[in-house]
């Protein structure tokens, strides 16, 4: 069981028999009154996110979950496979169980995949990871003003705002969490 007090953006829970991932939390001290927890919950089984209020002090179950190294391997129709890199078994996901992760997945991508009682519920990509800009407009010179982007496609298909000196054929580091623009790698 875990407190109020431990509540961390990521953290997975338990209420009511449901499994619950922790997207944002929010401490809220009101004038009178015991202070609350308002947390923003996605629920690990359906995909969808619901909003739980509860009072300081209270306590959650908190949720065990496995974790296996996976590799990507090849996406057929709605269905991606994994392969565990230690038993090589392949894993079929569908594009509701990897929710935003599909933006970022390219061939042998390594990730992890978290399980619930031999359950599939989730997966967790690295913090950032490269990938090819395959299409942008070319940057001008003389367009110098500060943090001006540009739109960039990448080679998962996904559209992020690039910098002007990023062209096109270039590789950049992304971060997988907040899908923002991180540094040019070559």
């Amino acid at each position: 069981m875990i407190g109020t007090g431990d509540i961390k953006k990521g953290l997975t829970i338990v209420i009511n028999g449901m499994l619950y991932q922790i997207v944002e939390w929010q401490h809220i001290k009101s004038g009178r009154g015991s202070a609350q927890i308002k947390l923003k919950l996605r629920d690990l089984r359906g995909g969808h996110t619901v909003e739980h209020t509860c009072q300081s002090g209270e306590k959650f179950e908190r949720a065990p979950l496995d974790r296996h190294t996976v590799q990507f391997l090849y996406n057929d129709g709605d269905l991606y496979y994994f392969m565990d890199s230690k038993t090589f078994e392949q894993t079929p996901l569908s594009k509701d169980q990897l929710g935003n992760a599909i933006d970022y997945l390219k061939e042998n991508l390594t990730i992890d995949l978290l399980t619930y009682q031999d359950e599939v519920v989730s997966v967790e990509l690295p913090n950032s990871i490269e990938l090819k800009v395959i299409q942008t407009d070319p940057g001008f010179r003389g367009d110098t003003a500060t943090n001006v982007n540009k739109p960039g496609k990448l080679e998962t298909g996904i559209t992020i705002p690039i910098p002007l000196f990023v062209n096109q054929g270039d590789v950049i580091r992304v971060d997988t969490r907040t899908g923002q623009y991180l540094e040019r790698v070559n």
